[in-house]
């Protein structure tokens, strides 16, 4: 299992989990992002840096994921391309994208993107707190742990 992290809007609080994730247990970790990140200095950790563009980082990851890895993105379309190729996808604020939610998902944004171009006055998401952080953490170690024990 490789992870994969759409970086651009990636919080640095959940970058910081992530690293020590690969400290831990040395599962390969790339950030792609269309700027460079700092990054600690680990040789299971690197970064992929696209052109700037739209959707040119969703694209990559699209591209080289495999079955079995994860990626870390708070895009749903991407996450649903990712599933449809056999990963698992993640958001930031630990909710985990499956086959079974993500068409629901997508219908919600896309319904939410209608109302905004309507003129509505839609709060964004709530405030990003512990609560998101322990999730996100949750769901990476289970990941992991579950990649660890099938090999």
């Amino acid at each position: 299992m490789q992870i994969w992290v759409d970086a651009d809007a990636c919080p640095v609080v959940i970058r910081e989990i992530l690293f020590k994730a690969a400290r831990r247990t040395g599962v390969p970790l790339i950030f792609v992002a269309n700027r460079a990140l700092p990054l600690p200095k680990l040789s299971n950790v690197r970064m992929l840096q696209v052109e700037h563009g739209f959707d040119v980082a969703d694209d990559k990851i699209t591209s080289e994921v495999r079955k079995g890895d994860l990626v870390i993105t708070s895009d749903i379309p991407l996450a649903s391309d990712v599933i449809d190729r056999g990963a698992t996808a993640l958001s930031p604020r630990g909710e985990l994208h499956t086959a079974d939610t993500i068409k629901a998902r997508l219908n919600m944004r896309d319904f939410m993107e209608d109302m905004r171009s309507t003129g509505a006055q839609i709060g964004g998401p709530a405030p990003f707190g512990q609560r998101e952080k322990q999730a996100f953490a949750n769901h990476l170690d289970r990941a992991i742990a579950r990649v660890s024990r099938s090999q």
